[in-house]
């Protein structure tokens, strides 16, 4: 059986056991951010010690095209007109060409931070496009 990269267009996002269809999915990145210590008896003038710190996420950005009567993602970002804020935890996971699961990506704990509409353009012929930016509390990784 040969093995093969697997290719960026076949995936799913879903949330509250539901699949909501999305055309672009980013900012699925962990870091850990260094931290650098020299004490007075080391030689020299360069930072000599390097420790893990803290684990930095970014937020992860959707993107999908308008349909008419669908306004979830805003209703979401404004909280359907109640205080705080509702949380849910957002899968994103990659397909292989059977449908099946390669590798699954949980945001946990997600909201919305920023809801964008679609570019208007009175001579343009794009679909429209809305996007949403979620921050979250960890990003988990899970190779099936």
């Amino acid at each position: 059986m040969a093995t093969y990269p697997i290719p960026v267009f076949h995936y799913k996002v879903s949330w509250n056991n539901q699949d909501i269809g999305f055309s672009d999915v980013s900012g699925l990145t962990q870091e850990i951010q260094p931290i650098e210590y020299r004490d007075g008896l080391m030689a020299g003038t360069t930072v000599s010690l390097k420790r893990p710190g803290l684990k930095k996420v970014n937020n992860v950005s959707l993107k999908r095209g308008v349909t008419q009567g669908n306004n979830e993602l805003f209703n979401w970002f404004n909280n359907n007109g109640s205080p705080g804020v509702e949380r849910r935890d957002v899968t994103i996971t990659l397909l292989n060409d059977a449908g099946e699961p390669v590798m699954v990506w949980v945001a946990l704990q997600a909201w919305p931070i920023k809801c964008e509409g679609p570019t208007l353009n009175a001579t343009g012929n794009d679909i429209a496009i809305e996007s949403v930016e979620l921050a979250h509390e960890g990003l988990t990784l899970t190779a099936v």
